[in-house]
């Protein structure tokens, strides 16, 4: 019989058994999220001002690519099968639906598909403006998932009451949904005049901010889907999916701008607030005599 050598220590040895499963059930969600967001990638590549369909169809797949990562992480919480591979490979999901698919069609959907402008060279640097903001987009939403992943207790610059649930920052969903939501409202038809070009660079400069700030959204985390509510909860789900049935367009536009609206109003009110606030009594400092 081997024996151990007596100069190896046990921490030195190596992990016998390392767990190295998933859960099946949450990481099928992510997986779907992962399709969807190659199939809005897909659809961005046909798309143009003649087969306006294929921009559409992206931004379809962006929200449903939303809906499938908020599933995976309420069924990872409500069976308990949370795991650092779910977690990881969660993030690598959100980037392609969330970052890379909504970057690309935010530039080839309002930039790439402009007709030829009087001046050729304005065209030409409104068409760079547009791509380096795009990137911005792209480059914001990474950051903001990695900043997630590696923050325990992320503090918000507004903070409110301890036992509130929110994000620090924009989700990465809820922007890229802003600009999903955007072109789904216009049923994939391009940009094609000046000034709306230039109100979508700056739509997707202001969702880059916000999800590098640590301004304050509402999350839906606190919602546990096994516990009591009010029934009223299920009036306003009901609402929500007639809503989108039958007018899935303005009404997806509506929800994800209010939602946008709603984090910079929690912010403005928080600043207004803190300066109607009394400042303390000024006190000199009591010199030696």
């Amino acid at each position: 019989m081997r024996l151990p050598h007596p100069m190896r220590r046990k921490e030195d040895r190596p992990e016998r058994r390392l767990r190295r499963g998933l859960y099946i059930l949450p990481s099928l969600f992510t997986a779907a999220n992962i399709a969807a967001g190659y199939y809005a990638l897909v659809q961005i590549t046909q798309g143009s001002a003649t087969a306006p369909w294929h921009f559409d169809l992206a931004a379809r797949a962006i929200g449903f690519a939303v809906l499938f990562d908020s599933l995976d992480g309420a069924i990872a919480r409500m069976t308990n099968t949370s795991s650092d591979f779910g977690r990881e490979l969660d993030s690598l999901a959100d980037v392609i639906a969330f970052g890379v698919a909504p970057a690309m069609l935010a530039f080839f959907w309002g930039f790439h598909s402009l007709p030829m402008m009087v001046v050729p060279v304005l065209q030409w640097h409104l068409g760079q403006i547009g791509l380096v903001a795009s990137f911005v987009f792209l480059m914001a939403g990474a950051s903001r998932l990695a900043r997630f992943n590696i923050q325990v207790n992320p503090e918000p610059s507004n903070p409110g009451r301890p036992g509130k649930k929110y994000f620090v920052g924009m989700p990465i969903p809820a922007a890229a949904g802003v600009l999903a939501s955007v072109v789904h409202f216009r049923g994939g038809r391009p940009v094609d005049v000046l000034w709306e070009a230039v109100l979508w660079c700056a739509l997707m400069v202001l969702c880059s901010f916000l999800m590098v700030s640590t301004w304050r959204f509402f999350s839906t985390k606190g919602l546990k889907l096994r516990s009591r509510h009010p029934f009223r909860v299920i009036v306003v789900v009901a609402a929500v999916l007639a809503g989108v049935w039958e007018m899935s367009g303005p009404f997806l536009l509506l929800l994800a701008l209010t939602y946008m609206c709603a984090g910079i109003l929690w912010r403005l009110q928080w600043v207004f607030r803190r300066r109607n606030q009394p400042q303390p009594p000024f006190q000199e400092a009591s010199q030696p005599s």
